[in-house]
């Protein structure tokens, strides 16, 4: 997974969109304790900054070295590259001891995980009962009815380069395997609805395309993905020669739950 994200690591950290105060007030909302989080697959940090606001420390993990070298610094966060199969007794050393986290989030990642092996680490490392994960993913942008109607043929000619677990994110999570109980007022795990939106430039919008896995995938099979006719189309809707700054939206959705009794009980 972390070869996809490597070769446009910057791309990546200039061209892809931060997450609403909103997300993480409602996360923080349902977490008892605001001291610890293990921020997974963390990127270039984005996710993991913003939580630096609002909990006392957060421990970031990744698989890329590349991406962890693009993060933020900040003195209540800890990055950590690890490997691509990290073993309980690495957790625990490396990461966070059993039962001292109060939040595992995943922000655009929780796709690309294991999950049987993802789902004990995170049963092992939260606070019983009420430590609480949450996973989001954004789904793709919206700017205009012109500039949506050129992304969605190009999107949808990009399916065969997108790797399986692309359609996990397009079907939002629903069918997705996410054992956990509804934290406190809710009636289901999700998935919870948000938006986070972006000013971009017509360049900036092709950045986040050429961001893309799917877009490195094509290349690497010695196919341009936005060739100039593309770029033209997409420079005759954008206007002002694609100078112009547009809002770009992008819905967000959440899934999220606490390790509950039962799941204890039944993770032991």
């Amino acid at each position: 997974m972390a070869d996809l994200f490597n070769k446009q690591a910057e791309k990546y950290a200039e061209a892809r969109p931060t997450y609403p105060a909103e997300l993480f007030d409602f996360i923080a909302s349902k977490t008892p304790r605001h001291d610890l989080v293990w921020d997974v697959g963390t990127g270039n940090g984005q996710a993991a900054v913003q939580l630096a606001e609002i909990y006392k420390n957060v421990v970031a993990t990744d698989v890329s070295r590349q991406q962890l070298n693009l993060a933020r610094k900040l003195p209540n966060i800890r990055y950590v590259h690890t490997p691509g199969s990290l073993s309980l007794y690495e957790l625990h050393n490396d990461v966070a001891p059993p039962d001292s986290v109060d939040l595992v989030t995943a922000a655009q990642a929780l796709h690309w995980f294991g999950l049987p092996l993802f789902y004990e680490q995170v049963r092992s490392v939260l606070h019983k009962p009420d430590g609480i994960i949450a996973a989001w993913s954004y789904l793709e942008p919206m700017v205009d009815p012109a500039v949506d109607a050129v992304f969605s043929s190009l999107y949808n000619w990009s399916q065969p380069y997108w790797a399986p677990q692309r359609k996990i994110v397009d079907d939002r999570y629903q069918d997705l395997e996410f054992p956990f109980e509804p934290v406190q007022g809710e009636p289901s795990t999700g998935p919870f609805d948000f938006f986070t939106e972006k000013k971009m430039n017509l360049s900036l919008f092709l950045k986040y395309i050429r961001s893309w896995s799917a877009y490195q995938t094509a290349k690497e099979k010695g196919v341009e993905m936005l060739p100039d006719e593309t770029v033209d189309d997409f420079r005759k809707v954008w206007g002002s020669d694609g100078e112009e700054v547009k809002t770009v939206r992008f819905p967000i959705f959440l899934m999220i739950g606490k390790v509950g009794v039962n799941l204890v009980d039944a993770g032991n």
